[in-house]
């Protein structure tokens, strides 16, 4: 195999560092950097309302940057230098040998050297702002003696350009990482359960809706915001200058603009696409006669490119080593893997970090849809659908903007032959040639990450329309329940939208169970498995399909679901079904009731009996600020009614068991909630997951706990006079 030559070609001899400050460097501000962060910060004014919200004003729009990120840092400093380390490629050097291979795959697309002549070149009311973004983290740490950083001890401007795209995740998570190693490392890895789909995992995503006016009770047009992502993901935050800035929502902790939120007169929010725009390019390499690699390009032998990258990591001994990759490219990317006939896996994905980093900024100031969709010129996002109202009525449904124009004969969702000119990418699609749902005669647009064909009802994108990879995610339980909640009335309400993104109808068990009930009552009379499985099945049968805390039914469900989910998931996508298809339509009796007692059996062994309350088992835990929790059933714990998002529940917690638990416990699912009512005076109610705070001496580390659970949204103070009367304190940065 051609890919054996494609080595690890050094690792050097590790140098020694003081443990616990591995590649930490001493921090790189002068006297006069102190002096003109002071002079900066006296611009600023933040005001913490009686949630620790911060809402940060600033004299310009670059010292309200400077604010937002030292406020940032001052309620989760950690998270900001992980997500930078990870950005950057630079995570084994806090996390060690297995981190290496994410580093190197980020590498592999980021260059912080090309980084930094992009960041040159940017204009200059850019560059202000990320000189605010540096200077306001930078500041942070000078006033913070006690913070160590684990690397990150200072931080340049150019940086936020290898970090320009909210989304949790991003385009690059979609190179396997077993196979990178295994390309890179010369050896064979096989792909692991979770790469290859088959494990049960909580999706990723996101729900919003937007309500045009005449389908509101007052007349104005709403907006549900609701990610799902991994908790403690992003900052509550609100961010105002003099310049005109004025902006509401969740930022992604260590990026300066608000990534799902509002202003007084527009709405986005993003829910993850299932759009086809990564690609990979089977390359046919070949060796030149001078030895080096060379891959077929229609009629020509193209040269490989070559790139040597070094990574440093971080030694079991506290030390550092280095380890530098010959990395190979072709116009269409970067190999990413080799194939078992030998063909180099080229990837292509965007990678525009100027224009994503002024798409994701520019956006966050604009006041209607016209000008929403001036920013959207950009083409710079990848990996977002948006669900868009603003003030003069407007709603919208819109896919991702930067899509490739490709030849919809061949199957993109597979690689496709790199020495074939006609695969190539062919620039971008135009805004209005991609599907889209705007200001639709239904009166309500959403997604769920999900297909874009049901996103406005009646009045939704045709499939036939368009080529075939502007999808490749298909349904989820999530759309119907959605379009039942969107189509259940036509006077919406703040509060009437707020109790539909927390409506408790399961989907998928609606559709799922009367299988079950169907096998369950054909076992044979007066066997002992019918009389074991007759009580659950008839408390399954009766069901109302609807989660509760009290619920039995909710856990026998639910355990019932993941133990069929097991038994048929590599079925599933052997057949290229997803798994609630074929749950549904294949999976057979005897699988059906194999995985109801196995449910019974789990439930008695945990809990003591099969009839076990779901608030009993799916709780919330926060037991320190650590980004990965250890949770323990003997320490406090709240219980939490609504189900993963894999059942059809809008809104959505990921929890499962840990090492040494029984309980269930969340990591994912609603982070960020809020609903936004575009009135003559905007109008807005938020919760985030948890607390504002990731410090656990901190009043704000677990304040929303109960609000969060019960889906009972508090009221943004939007605005100067709603913020009065609820301010816990008002400070200047550092002073």
């Amino acid at each position: 195999m051609i890919g054996t030559a494609a080595t690890l070609a050094a690792a050097t001899a590790a140098t020694t560092l003081p443990t616990g400050i591995a590649s930490a460097a001493p921090a790189q501000s002068t006297p006069a950097d102190l002096a003109r962060w002071k002079r900066q910060a006296t611009r600023v004014t933040v005001t913490r309302d009686d949630w620790g919200i911060p809402h940060v004003v600033g004299k310009t729009d670059a010292d309200a940057v400077f604010g937002m990120m030292y406020t940032q840092a001052e309620d989760d400093f950690n998270r900001i230098e992980r997500n930078y380390l990870v950005s950057l490629g630079r995570l084994a050097e806090s996390e060690g040998e297995s981190a290496l291979w994410q580093d190197l795959r980020q590498r592999l697309f980021i260059d912080p050297e090309d980084l930094k002549k992009q960041y040159a070149k940017c204009p200059s009311w850019l560059r202000a702002l990320m000189r605010g973004w540096a200077d306001g983290l930078n500041y942070y740490l000078a006033t913070h003696p006690d913070v160590h950083p684990k690397v990150l001890t200072h931080f340049e401007p150019w940086m936020p350009l290898s970090f320009s795209e909210g989304s949790i995740g991003g385009d690059i998570e979609s190179v396997a990482l077993s196979q990178l190693e295994a390309f890179y490392d010369s050896r064979e890895i096989p792909m692991t359960d979770e790469e290859r789909g088959l494990k049960f995992r909580e999706p990723s995503g996101s729900n919003g809706m937007s309500i045009a006016p005449g389908n509101t009770r007052d007349g104005n047009a709403l907006l549900l915001i609701n990610p799902h992502t991994s908790f403690f993901f992003r900052a509550e935050q609100h961010v105002t200058s003099e310049e005109g800035l004025d902006v509401y929502g969740a930022a992604t902790w260590g990026q300066f603009f608000i990534y799902q939120g509002f202003n007084e007169n527009t709405g986005w929010m993003h829910t993850s696409s299932g759009v086809d725009n990564i690609d990979e390019f089977a390359e046919t390499v070949g060796r030149a006669p001078d030895g080096t690699y060379t891959y077929r390009y229609g009629k020509e032998h193209r040269p490989v490119t070559t790139h040597d990258i070094t990574l440093n990591c971080r030694t079991e001994q506290g030390g550092k080593e280095r380890h530098t990759f010959t990395t190979y490219a072709t116009h269409h990317g970067p190999i990413v893997r080799e194939t078992d006939g030998g063909k180099w896996i080229a990837c292509a994905l965007m990678n525009k970090p100027v224009e994503a980093l002024k798409q994701s900024y520019l956006r966050t100031t604009t006041r209607d849809y016209a000008e929403y969709m001036k920013v959207a010129e950009l083409k710079a996002n990848s990996s977002n659908n948006t669900l868009f109202a603003d003030s003069k009525g407007a709603i919208a449904f819109l896919m991702p903007q930067f899509m490739p124009v490709r030849d919809d004969r061949f199957d993109y969702m597979k690689p496709v032959d790199g020495s074939d000119p006609a695969t190539d990418w062919h620039g971008l699609h135009t805004l209005d040639s991609m599907p889209q749902a705007v200001n639709p005669k239904s009166g309500w647009a959403f997604n769920s990450n999900n297909w874009p064909w049901t996103a406005a009802g009646a009045d939704s994108p045709h499939a036939s329309d368009y080529p075939r990879y502007f999808d490749k995610a298909g349904e989820n339980p999530r759309g119907p329940h959605a379009i039942r909640v969107l189509t259940s009335r036509d006077d919406f309400t703040p509060q009437t939208l707020i109790e539909g993104a927390y409506d408790s109808y399961l989907t998928a068990f609606a559709r799922l169970l009367p299988g079950l009930v169907k096998a369950a009552d054909q076992l044979p009379a007066g066997s002992a498995r019918k009389r074991k499985l007759a009580a659950p099945t008839d408390l399954l049968r009766d069901w109302d399909h609807r989660w509760s805390a009290r619920s039995t039914a909710t856990s026998l469900a639910v355990f019932w679901g993941e133990a069929l989910w097991a038994l048929v998931s590599k079925a599933a996508a052997d057949a290229g079904l997803s798994v609630w298809d074929y749950m549904a339509d294949r999976a057979t009796d005897t699988q059906r009731v194999d995985a109801l007692e196995s449910a019974v059996d789990r439930l008695t062994q945990d809990f003591g009996g099969w009839q076990v309350p779901w608030s009993e088992i799916n709780r919330y835990q926060r037991n320190d600020g650590a980004v990965t929790q250890t949770f323990d059933d003997a320490k406090p714990s709240y219980p939490v009614p609504f189900t993963s998002a894999q059942w059809g529940s809008l809104a959505s917690f990921g929890a499962k068991r840990y090492p040494g638990t029984k309980r269930y416990y969340g990591t994912s699912g609603n982070s960020f909630v809020a609903v936004v009512e575009f009135g003559p005076k905007l109008r807005a109610w938020a919760i985030t997951a948890g607390g504002a705070s990731g410090h656990p001496d901190s009043p704000h580390f677990g304040d929303q706990v109960k609000r969060y659970a019960s889906g009972d949204l508090r009221p943004v103070y939007f605005y100067p006079e709603e913020l009065e009367g609820h301010v816990e304190r008002r400070y200047r940065p550092g002073m």
